[in-house]
């Protein structure tokens, strides 16, 4: 039941981000611009849920690995299956912002 849920959300078997950080990775936060600005992780972009699917042609040219990050991990998740679905190969739901920002500056 647990792995199903974890999988609703976006999230699979357990995933590196700081080694994907010093692969380059991008983190995209997807929360809204005012939940954005009431903080976030140093190096996140904000692109919001609502306009992920106009910026996923941009991110696949990068050809970076992807880290989506919100609250809770469910919009990160949607943004995940959202790239997945224009393309982009390497997209990792990190969950909520502040724990990903932890697990980021090990």
């Amino acid at each position: 039941m647990v792995d199903m849920i974890k999988s609703a959300l976006g999230f699979g078997p357990e995933v590196d981000f700081l080694a994907l950080k010093e692969a380059g990775a991008i983190v995209i936060d997807v929360r809204s611009k005012a939940e954005f600005q009431s903080g976030h992780g140093k190096k996140a972009i904000n692109i919001p849920l609502d306009q992920i699917d106009n910026k996923a042609k941009e991110l696949k040219k990068k050809n970076k690995p992807i880290i989506t990050c919100c609250v809770s991990g469910a919009r990160s998740g949607a943004a995940k299956r959202k790239l997945q679905a224009a393309g982009v190969e390497a997209v990792y739901n990190g969950g909520n912002w502040s724990s990903l920002e932890s697990k980021l500056s090990k």
